[in-house]
């Protein structure tokens, strides 16, 4: 059989670290996964890259694969163990993990069971081929963020979003449902990590952040609004018009309504089941005198008022 050169399939440096040999792994599993290359050898390259990341992921056996690297081998030598070989697992020994292949990849090679594989402690060719496990798992779930405006929460809409993966940018559409609150997960199926031995590729999970507001704020579905009204507005009660996110609306101020009351617009707020509520603070603003004439007004207003508004 022949030595493989592990880094030289995943297109690494022998001193690569962790994170780089993970983001090597992820790039060239999506180039080879059989789901999405149909190319004649994709599937068997997917199995080497497989194999690769299963030797240079573990710590334990990396250092094995490299103290047999580190004396002259080279990717096609002419390989037999070393005399005595027990990999890390001791004569008779059971692979680390059950036996149950390297992480489900399906197929492995001979070179790789005669390491580390078969029960058999690697001692000289492993089970061979005879105990090769096909297993089919679906690939890891991912997730990412997106953040939108109000307007897309209360509507809902579609959000283009880049991901970066692996070094390779990817560019997705994402479905925002109307209603969506802070927080709120939405599912991408088959976006995820590639699956293993031809299984599904898993989800992709993009958190949703909602991008500040100038005028209205969130509380769960509900939707927060703070309403100018002027002192006359406030003493008289008036038919004002109020902002939504789906609008202008007609609202009634009672008399005698102060600064910090609170009313209640029912389901004015985010789309759901039920919905939300709008929730206006009214807050009481007092002109400034424009004209003589006004602060006349004032005045007559203090000298007739028997108001107390303060003990």
């Amino acid at each position: 059989m022949q030595f493989k050169d592990y880094y030289k399939t995943l297109g690494v440096e022998s001193g690569a670290s962790a994170d780089e040999i993970k983001r090597a792994y992820r790039k060239l599993a999506r180039q080879y996964h059989p789901d999405r290359n149909k190319d004649t050898g994709s599937e068997d390259r997917f199995k080497e890259i497989g194999e690769a990341y299963e030797v240079l992921k573990d710590p334990e056996k990396r250092k094995q694969y490299d103290q047999l690297r580190a004396g002259g081998w080279r990717g096609g030598d002419n390989f037999e163990p070393p005399p005595g070989w027990t990999g890390g697992f001791g004569r008779g020994g059971q692979q680390a993990g059950g036996g149950q292949g390297f992480g489900g990849f399906g197929d492995f090679s001979d070179f790789f069971e005669s390491l580390f594989g078969g029960g058999l402690g690697g001692m000289g060719g492993g089970m061979g081929g005879g105990a090769r496990r096909q297993q089919r798992a679906k690939g890891r779930d991912i997730e990412a963020s997106v953040e939108i405006d109000l307007a897309t929460a209360f509507n809902g809409g579609k959000r283009r979003i880049t991901l970066d993966r692996g070094g390779q940018r990817q560019s997705l559409e994402v479905n925002i449902p109307a209603g969506v609150t802070p927080g709120r997960k939405i599912r991408l199926a088959g976006q995820g990590e590639p699956g293993i031995g031809g299984g599904p590729s898993g989800d992709l999970l993009m958190e949703v952040r909602i991008a500040p507001h100038p005028q209205f704020r969130l509380d769960g579905r509900n939707v927060l609004v703070d309403l100018p009204v002027a002192p006359w507005e406030a003493a008289l009660g008036a038919e004002v018009r109020v902002p939504t996110l789906g609008g202008k609306v007609t609202m009634n101020i009672p008399a005698g309504s102060s600064s910090g009351k609170k009313m209640r617009l029912k389901g004015r707020g985010l789309p759901g089941k039920p919905p939300g509520d709008q929730i206006v603070n009214l807050k009481v603003v007092v002109p400034k005198p424009q004209s003589e004439r006004e602060r006349e007004l004032y005045r007559e207003l203090a000298e007739e008022s028997g108001a107390k508004v303060r003990e």
